[in-house]
């Protein structure tokens, strides 16, 4: 990390089931703000934005921002699958880090439709069609949305692998929602027990409930970096700022390794994950809070395996001692996470990097975790990308 780049600002408005909220325009312009009076930066003083989305037309990150200004700064569109939010991010700590700009807007929103997403475009191949081609002869083809067969098809490798029962994703599933119960931007706040979870209508029977995957959510989140000298100069806070950060696409392990966790960015995620580690300088045994990519109650298990929180195939055990709660080793998704707080594709990332500065600056009211100096956050995209962030105070 040539420079240190400052967290100055963030915003975000509670998420929304499709139809219940205002338009993308509104949502996106709504965040924005929000993140640039918590920087006390006018929009005026931004050099740069970088605006995430999946779902929407070319050239929605200028119909939001114009609604703040028509300052003639350059304003790129991000759209990179699940993780496009935090290459919004990545793309903003860049510029900043190789001097084009010093104060920086990272914007992601989505208005989405009702029911599970699917494929936008029937005409063409999609992106997808080497994961499913991998997973589906080995798992059936399963009549269920593409991410959720890949997702599942991971889950069901690591029960098959190591024993993992179906309990401990409804676990995993069920603490989400607690933590969803104290979080007021949330879209799902009702508690569930494990036993619920396991009660719902199954998706794929023996692998995954309805409970156990995200729903589709409205939304949007922002984020200001700068530079340390530009915060110093204009008196923005500086106590949270970026140790490390890296991104990672699919190498050859993704399609030929065998293993279907692979697929579901697995691989990609550990990559990435090491790369934070020696940037930083710091292991994951020295995080507090973490705020990671839960879009399936499978994808957060793996992940507390390619992050190094636990040892590969000790998931399980992880869940079972509690370790990733309050009163834990870790506090996972203290915010709901994509399973409760919800997933609006474009804002997921930034969502995250929301709540670990509220975490990171003592300001996370009945979520806080105590003592919490260090954050890691991990936002995955499948076909593919995988972003890792660490954050200090």
């Amino acid at each position: 990390m040539a420079k240190k780049i400052v967290v100055a600002g963030v915003g975000m408005i509670p998420f929304c089931k499709p139809g219940a909220g205002a338009s993308y325009v509104v949502m996106g312009a709504q965040a924005a703000r929000l993140a640039l009076a918590d920087a006390r930066a006018g929009y005026e003083s931004v050099q740069q934005a970088f605006v995430s989305y999946v779902h929407g037309d070319s050239a929605a990150g200028q119909r939001v921002l114009y609604g703040l200004g028509f300052t003639g700064i350059p304003i790129f569109n991000v759209h990179n699958s699940g993780a496009s939010g935090s290459s919004a991010l990545y793309l903003a700590r860049q510029a900043i880090n190789s001097g084009e700009a010093d104060i920086v807007l990272a914007l992601g929103f989505e208005q989405m439709n009702p029911g599970a997403a699917q494929v936008q475009f029937a005409d063409r191949p999609s992106p997808l069609d080497p994961f499913l081609a991998q997973c589906d002869p080995l798992v059936g083809a399963i009549d269920i949305p593409p991410a959720a067969r890949i997702v599942g098809a991971a889950g069901l490798e690591h029960m098959k692998r190591f024993g993992t029962p179906l309990e401990t994703f409804a676990s995993i599933r069920a603490k989400a929602s607690r933590h969803a119960a104290n979080n007021p931007l949330a879209m799902w706040r009702n508690v569930l027990s494990a036993e619920q979870v396991l009660a719902d209508t199954p998706m794929w029977p023996g692998v995954m409930t309805r409970s156990m995957a995200c729903a589709p959510t409205c939304g949007a989140a922002a984020t200001v970096l700068c530079s340390e000298d530009y915060a110093r100069k204009h008196g923005l806070d500086a106590r949270v700022w970026i140790a490390g950060q890296a991104m990672a696409s699919d190498g050859p392990e993704s399609l030929r390794s065998g293993d279907l966790r692979d697929g579901a960015g697995y691989s990609t995620s550990r990559a990435a994950a090491r790369t934070v580690y020696e940037q930083a300088g710091i292991g994951a045994e020295d995080v507090q809070v973490i705020e990671l990519h839960d879009s399936f109650a499978h994808n957060e298990l793996l992940s507390y395996e390619s992050l190094g929180l636990c040892a590969e195939g000790d998931g399980q055990k992880l869940v079972d001692a509690g370790d990733n709660t309050y009163g834990g080793r870790y506090v996972v998704n203290p915010s709901g996470g994509l399973l409760a707080r919800g997933h609006p594709i474009g804002a997921t990332g930034l969502a995250q990097c929301f709540e670990l500065v509220q975490q990171l600056r003592g300001q996370a009211d009945k979520r806080q975790v105590e003592g919490a100096r260090i954050a890691l956050q991990h936002n995955i995209g499948i076909g593919g990308a995988a972003v890792v962030t660490m954050y200090r105070n």
